[in-house]
């Protein structure tokens, strides 16, 4: 199969590339390179006759329509997002550019494309989104596919919208789809932003580590191997139509998951006093979800998925690939905004 996949420099893109070429699926990446994309993250596979890369905005529709040409692709899995909560607080306009407008811009290529081949119902749209198109749950409760939209973020609202058009573009248009959206991911290659890295990288360089609020905040965690597993599942066999939520079953609060990092920390890189010291409360976030939690029953019952890394072995994994990996994310301190506090605008 040949896969078109947008986003594949990015952190979950790139994971969804690597396992996509080493299952033997051709794949062609198409990537802007904004700030939070790096090709180091897909440098194993770079040299692979089944891997080709593309620089291209999914905004760009004369771009998008030489691609399909030229590279006539059987599915596209649609990861390419402005994804950082506290970014589209300081400035939700490239979020509805990227997240809506490209979302639009890329279905209509692809709609194109699909016609002039005559409407091959095994060609295959896949978008990927998120849980935070549902908004916060108390402290009970699952998000399911049927749970109602109710974004608080201008992030996921914007994701909440491009959901909204590729559900719409499947029933006015016979566009052949699948959607899913997923809890919150970590694990190798992510970007130095991002909760996890920041306090591995904070605690590593002896600086505070933020926590926002009490870090009551409650998040299913997914590592993100097993996202993209399940990723290129759904694209295989999940139901026309169909969305699928794919959790990792791995519910913390933010203070225990900082705390379990720092835990980690202590043994495979002793300092002189424990890392949790470095632990600093800080103003939240405006707008914060209090709990994310998602309900796996579908993609568990008809596709026969369930994640296979618990919390606390995807945590000493990444804690260990980022203490292995200290010149990739050094080369990405340096980028707008990495290190500062945003999304204090609001």
């Amino acid at each position: 199969m040949k896969l078109l996949i947008t986003g594949g420099a990015g952190f979950i893109g790139s994971a969804v590339v690597r396992l996509a070429v080493a299952r033997g699926h051709h794949v062609v990446n198409l990537d802007a390179l904004t700030y939070a994309a790096c090709l180091d993250n897909v440098a194993s596979v770079a040299d692979s006759p089944l891997y080709s890369f593309e620089q291209a905005d999914i905004r760009d529709r004369a771009a998008l329509d030489r691609i399909f040409s030229e590279h006539q692709p059987d599915a596209v899995m649609h990861l390419a997002a402005e994804s950082h909560v506290d970014r589209s607080i300081d400035g939700p306009g490239t979020f509805i550019d990227t997240n809506i407008t490209g979302t639009y811009t890329l279905l209509e290529a692809a709609r194109a494309y699909w016609q002039a081949r005559g409407k091959p119902q095994d060609f295959r749209f896949h978008h990927i989104s998120t849980d935070e198109v549902f908004g916060s749950l108390g402290p009970t409760g699952l998000f399911t596919e049927t749970t109602a939209y109710d974004p608080h973020s201008p992030y996921s609202a914007s994701k909440a919208a491009s959901d909204h058009l590729v559900r719409a573009w499947h029933e006015t248009y016979g566009l052949p789809v699948v959607m899913t959206n997923c809890s919150n991911n970590y694990g190798p290659y992510h970007f130095p932003e991002k909760l996890v890295p920041v306090v591995i990288l904070n605690a590593l360089a002896g600086q505070p580590i933020p926590v926002y609020g009490q870090g009551e905040n409650i998040r299913d965690w997914l590592y993100v191997e097993d996202h993209a597993d399940a990723l290129l599942l759904v694209l295989q066999e999940g139901a026309t139509g169909r969305s699928y939520n794919i959790g990792g079953e791995n519910e913390a609060r933010n203070i225990d998951l900082v705390q379990t990092i720092c835990a980690i920390l202590d043994r495979l890189r002793p300092a002189d006093a424990p890392y949790a010291s470095l632990i600093t409360h800080v103003a939240d976030r405006p707008g914060h979800d209090a709990r994310y939690a998602i309900d796996p029953a579908r993609i568990r019952d008809e596709l026969g998925w369930r994640p296979s890394v618990t919390l606390e072995q995807g945590l000493e994994r990444t804690v260990a690939w980022y203490l292995d990996n200290e010149d990739w994310w050094r080369a990405l301190q340096s980028r707008d905004g990495v290190g500062a506090r945003l999304g204090v605008k609001a």
